[in-house]
């Protein structure tokens, strides 16, 4: 993977305090006109690609379906667009929906308290699991 990319995802890291916030949901008194609408949700998520470049032996690994070498990460934003969760965890192509899986079946993953959900897109069809997405 990048030089460039871990050095910058270690900095990340190292400001998780600062950077990344715990979510807090929409209550029933909320007066924000685009989030009124969703109690009891702790924000939004969604992956991207972000391009990387790798030693040419480890690119068919970081291939998408367009055939740019990326790697692929699922991210999650409070209601006020703070990153509250990053997971950089997907060499190339992989669908929205099995890096969620993923992110949520690790000890350190994701959490969805029971009662809470986020907000994904369509192409993120993800069927329930233990917790509310």
């Amino acid at each position: 993977m990048s030089r460039y990319f871990n050095l910058v995802l270690n900095a990340v890291l190292r400001l998780k305090n600062i950077l990344l916030r715990t979510p807090d949901p929409i209550t029933e008194n909320c007066t924000d006109e685009r989030w009124k609408w969703f109690k009891n949700c702790l924000g939004a998520l969604d992956g991207t690609y972000i391009k990387v470049h790798v030693p040419e032996v480890d690119k068919p690994r970081y291939r998408t379906r367009k055939c740019e070498i990326a790697t692929n990460v699922l991210g999650a934003c409070s209601q006020a667009m703070m990153f509250i969760f990053v997971f950089p965890a997907w060499k190339g192509s992989a669908s929205d929906s099995r890096v969620l899986r993923d992110a949520l079946s690790r000890p350190n993953g994701l959490k969805v308290p029971t009662g809470y959900y986020y907000l994904v897109d369509g192409v993120c069809k993800y069927r329930r699991v233990s917790c509310t997405i």
